[in-house]
């Protein structure tokens, strides 16, 4: 997204914005940041780091190979890494972490809505110290069974180690599994499992039970069963944030991180409710282990209704005018 979009984004969120859902900034780790590099313009993924406590890795919406380590106690860049050993990225969208420690970014995205014929996947071992480094990266080519597509929304599953893509679609995408092992020397047909919303991340928990998705103006988090969707998902009450781009689990899975694209981002923390979650979804051993951890604010489904109605209507122009942007971009 440019800077222009993501200034009007910004705009509308302050009229969105509802009360309650922000914590306040201190010290601790896992708690609401604003990220304050200058260089991280376009924050488009979001992955809380398993090797390094309350560190989360991001990368910009670009054709660079850097992803950035940012500590959620000051917001301040510990670490950026440069990827060697793969090519120039196009459209990198995601990132997560694999239960192997390695770090996977999915370069996914297609601004053309499904002028490319294959995609990348980039994978390499979480550093084991933080510092400015480079490290060497394998590169997987991924297309998609039922043709080319855009895709901003890689999860890898804590588990099994799966890959999975949800595409980007205006009238609703799909949710494609990758092989069970990706192959670095062929192709990685990724094939269409469930259909899902207008995705812009997505993340599963910790323990594997859960997977949430994210788009511009709601969060549902699914029961994950079997390989698939296990319910229709429920709400979240995710922030109302002006280029809603990512979202990541803590790593205890008692919160969700919702971040944004713009300079000086905001990476809202949001509670678990964990009394509203969904049926089917694991047996009690699969809810956060930190004890009397504190409830979910009023959501925006819940306990923000007028401020979500006229939040919808500045959001709903606000994209239609980015789509409209989008499309003379992409006749340029």
């Amino acid at each position: 997204m440019r800077t222009a979009l993501c200034a009007l984004g910004a705009a509308a969120a302050l009229v969105l914005l509802p009360a309650g859902h922000a914590r306040a900034e201190g010290q601790d780790s896992d708690r609401d940041f604003a990220i304050a590099d200058p260089r991280i313009t376009e924050s488009s993924g979001l992955a809380a780091s398993r090797a390094h406590p309350g560190i989360y890795w991001t990368h910009n919406d670009q054709d660079a190979p850097l992803i950035y380590g940012i500590d959620s106690r000051t917001g301040e860049t510990v670490a950026t890494l440069t990827m060697q050993g793969v090519g120039t990225p196009r459209d990198m969208e995601a990132i997560a972490v694999g239960p192997d420690g390695d770090i996977y970014v999915g370069d996914i995205g297609d601004n053309l809505d499904g002028s490319w014929d294959h995609v990348w996947i980039y994978r390499f071992p979480e550093p084991k110290t933080l510092k400015d480094q480079k490290v060497a990266a394998k590169q997987y080519v991924v297309k998609y069974a039922d043709g080319p597509r855009n895709a901003e929304a890689l999860m890898v599953h804590p588990k099994t180690g799966r890959v999975y893509i949800a595409s980007k679609n205006q009238d609703g995408g799909g949710l494609y599994a990758g092989p069970e092992r990706l192959s670095s020397s062929g192709t990685n047909v990724f094939r269409r499992v469930g259909d899902v919303p207008w995705v812009t991340d997505g993340a599963f928990s910790p323990d594997g039970g859960r997977l949430v998705l994210r788009g511009y103006f709601s969060a549902k988090e699914y029961a994950w069963k079997d390989g698939r969707l296990g319910d229709g998902g429920t709400g979240v009450g995710a922030p109302f944030q002006g280029q809603a781009e990512s979202v990541t689990y803590t790593t205890d899975g008692s919160a969700f991180m919702f971040g944004s694209e713009g300079a000086n981002s905001k990476v809202v923390r949001v509670d678990r409710e964990t009394a509203e979650r969904p049926s089917g979804s694991g047996s009690p051993s699969d809810a956060p282990t930190t004890p009397g951890a504190p409830k979910a604010p009023a959501t925006q489904d819940q306990g923000s209704q007028g401020n979500a109605t006229v939040g919808f209507l500045v959001l709903a122009g606000a994209t239609v005018l980015i789509l409209g942007v989008k499309r003379l971009l992409r006749r340029n």
